[in-house]
């Protein structure tokens, strides 16, 4: 009995979800979930489908595998934010923001070779049986269970990293949060009297200050970047601990603080770039 429109549409959330975390574009994501139902309603079978969803869950997920192979065929690097159009990047904002998806796992998953990111996301982010997972991949389960844990291990790095400061990490956040609502006073109290907020110019207004010097400065200025601030998440970028700048999943800056353990003194905001190891971000660590 064929899958009805029905069911498909009952389905579908949770297919752009899946696709979403797959492909980083809720673009790809709506082509992939198309496709998919057109996959569907062209191949004949005589079989029963005992569950439609899951059904289309395996056919999306396969559609999904031979995109990411495709780029992965034509060497296309993950866009950078400042290369998305910017009607995608609200679009990936929306979609984010609505299912409450971790920013800093959107980045990670990027680095995951093909096979490893849908293993993961099924079975990790969706808690699809390996069975299942082979079945997309056309591998063993032992093989699938293989590219789930490689993926965990590359999200979580390899490489040693630096420990983080309880103390100046409460500092960091408080100052991230007052900056998100525009709180002048609140970031000032965080700051040192002479900090200096050191910025690219590739990532300010055409004439802004680069290099901007005084507690009450900064916190003005701040006041002007709150959306940025907002798609802001902590994570681990060459092995240092920071804040990564990233609308729809697509990273955009880095976001380094230096503080004394009590106060801010500088703030190092650069462009991010292709070649950044990205992992997962540190626990705080040192008391």
């Amino acid at each position: 009995m064929p899958i009805t429109v029905g069911e498909f549409e009952s389905a579908r959330p949770q297919l752009l979800s899946v696709a979403y975390r797959m492909l980083g574009s809720s673009h790809d994501a709506q082509d992939a979930v198309q496709t998919a139902w057109l996959r569907t309603t062209t191949t004949r079978s005589d079989a029963e489908i005992e569950n439609p969803a899951a059904w289309l869950r395996t056919v999306t997920a396969r559609v999904c595998l031979d995109e990411l192979r495709m780029r992965r065929r034509r060497n296309e690097a993950p866009l950078l934010a400042a290369a998305v159009p910017a009607e995608q990047l609200t679009a990936d904002e929306a979609l984010l923001r609505k299912e409450g998806i971790s920013r800093a796992l959107m980045v990670l998953l990027n680095q995951l070779t093909p096979p490893q990111r849908v293993a993961y996301v099924l079975h990790d982010l969706f808690s699809v049986p390996f069975d299942h997972i082979a079945n997309v991949l056309g591998k063993t389960v032992p093989a699938a269970k293989k590219h789930a844990s490689r993926a965990r291990q590359r999200i979580a790095g390899a490489q040693p990293v630096e420990h983080v400061d309880r103390g100046a990490h409460l500092i960091v956040e408080a100052f991230l949060a007052a900056a998100e609502t525009g709180d002048t006073r609140a970031m000032i109290q965080v700051l040192a009297p002479d900090s200096v907020r050191d910025a690219d110019a590739a990532l300010l207004p055409r004439g802004a200050r680069t290099h901007v010097v005084g507690s009450t400065a900064i916190a003005t200025e701040t006041r002007l970047f709150r959306d940025r601030i907002r798609a802001a998440c902590p994570i681990t970028v060459d092995a240092r601990s920071m804040y990564l700048i990233a609308p729809g999943g697509h990273p955009l800056a880095t976001l380094e603080f230096v503080t004394t353990g009590k106060e801010i003194t500088r703030i190092k905001l650069r462009p991010a770039e292709r070649d950044h190891v990205y992992t997962a971000p540190v626990a705080s660590t040192t008391s």
